[in-house]
């Protein structure tokens, strides 16, 4: 919760810094946002296999908690070199800690599997807490105080998360830190002339094939998903200085903070997660819970309705009125609504299909394409006032949004026996101790 406060805090904050204070254009500011989170999402690829190799799980947390904790301090400086310096730190140590606070997470639940679920709840809902104070309190000292006592605020939040993470791990059984061997290792089967080897064969080729098509699917969602990350983060891009510029932000005489919208996100999904979870679980019940594909095409349906609310709003602006904020209330609340059906059940389709030996690999490509989805953000946000009209831009996520909705669900309907073959075969795929096989996931 706390590292998640640090960096939606500053993240509330980064644009509109860039703009208001140091006089980016947009387009300059949006090359800076795409650059920097792009790169947290290509660190922890990086950051993870170090660790694997070289550090130990508890070392590796606490380099990437204080690179954070510098990084935030280096952004309090009124400078820009030290601003862009505390980029680098913040993505260098994001790749640390983010692949290995989850590890150590998961672990806590080797020998209560039934009560994973559970405790993965609980820490997703610490997350979008987080993500919920963040912007409140780093977005209002940002904004109404002093812009570097607002990143300063977001290091005391990483300062109160190491301390958390210190006197906490100290109860953590030690066996959580040590370091395994897959004990899903390949082996190698002598052929011979035994009839029984040459079963084994037949079925280890066949094993292949499912193999080479789980990867593929896995790497289809993964390229979606790049159209939905690339309009989502609109939120802290274009739509945060839609916000700041053309947005009616006076409640009572008190004008709210354009960083403070932020906010909504993580709260609405702290409401809405559970019902939507609770309606999963419901429709499972009589076998109509839409698979991951079906759940990917909503996603990008629901994102394109959200978008068709900024076209609107766009509009408005355009002709010289002050939007009402509730136009930027529905968008997050359809952005949220995509968020909930595409994001965890991207992770969990992603550790569930994988098969072991590529569990690691095909995750980072899961995280490497949330990487150009975030850099594309980034880069189209600059041309919101270049685009020809404020409401053409926006409507060029609704057309991508929905044309991507589209393609994804007939290519389903083309493979679709293939498709629930796999998924289905995967779900009753059982480990040595019967068990069923389960990545670990990074949350």
């Amino acid at each position: 919760m706390w590292e998640r406060l640090s960096y939606y805090g500053m993240r509330a904050l980064l644009v509109l810094y860039l703009v208001k204070s140091l006089g980016f254009s947009d387009r300059d500011a949006g090359t800076v946002y795409a650059y920097y989170t792009s790169f947290v999402y290509l660190t922890p690829v990086i950051g993870g296999y170090i660790t694997d190799r070289y550090l130990s799980y508890k070392f590796a947390i606490y380099l990437g908690s204080v690179l954070m904790l510098l990084g935030h301090l280096s952004l309090a400086m009124p400078n820009i070199h030290y601003f862009y310096f505390g980029l680098c730190l913040l993505a260098l140590g994001n790749g640390f800690f983010k692949p290995n606070i989850s590890t150590i997470f998961g672990r806590l639940y080797t020998n209560t599997p039934n009560l994973r679920d559970s405790g993965f709840t609980i820490f997703y809902m610490g997350i979008n807490l987080g993500g919920l104070l963040g912007p409140i309190i780093a977005g209002s000292l940002g904004e109404k105080v002093d812009w570097h006592l607002g990143f300063f605020s977001a290091g005391v939040g990483m300062g109160i998360g190491i301390l958390v993470f210190y006197f906490g791990s100290r109860s953590l059984p030690e066996s959580i830190w040590a370091k395994t061997e897959n004990r899903n290792h390949h082996t190698q089967v002598s052929m011979g002339s035994n009839p029984q080897n040459l079963a084994s064969h037949s079925k280890e080729t066949n094993g292949e094939t499912d193999t080479i098509s789980k990867i593929t699917l896995i790497g289809l969602l993964s390229f979606f998903s790049i159209f939905f990350w690339m309009a989502f983060e609109q939120m802290g891009t274009s739509l945060n200085l839609f916000a700041l510029r053309n947005t009616d932000r006076f409640f009572f005489g008190w004008e709210i903070p354009a960083s403070l919208l932020q906010s909504l996100n993580p709260l609405m999904i702290l409401v809405f997660g559970p019902l939507l979870s609770f309606l999963w679980f419901t429709l499972s019940k009589t076998n109509k819970n839409p698979n991951p594909i079906l759940k990917f095409v909503i996603s990008l349906f629901l994102l394109g309705i959200g978008f068709l609310v900024m076209v609107f709003a766009a509009e408005q602006a355009e002709k010289g009125m002050v939007v009402s904020i509730l136009f930027l209330v529905s968008v997050y609340f359809w952005n949220t609504l995509s968020e909930l059906c595409l994001s965890p059940v991207g992770l969990s389709f992603v550790s569930q299909m994988a098969p072991v030996r590529f569990a690691s690999l095909l995750m980072g490509i899961w995280f490497l394409s949330t990487a150009f989805g975030h850099y594309a953000a980034g880069i189209l946000s600059g041309y919101q006032r270049e685009w020809g009209s404020m409401a053409q831009f926006y409507a060029f996520f609704v057309l991508v949004s929905w044309s991507a909705a589209i393609v994804l669900c007939g290519i389903y309907f083309w493979k679709r026996t293939s498709i629930l073959w796999l998924i289905n075969d995967t779900n009753q795929t059982k480990d040595d101790d019967g068990s069923p096989i389960r990545a670990s996931v990074e949350s």
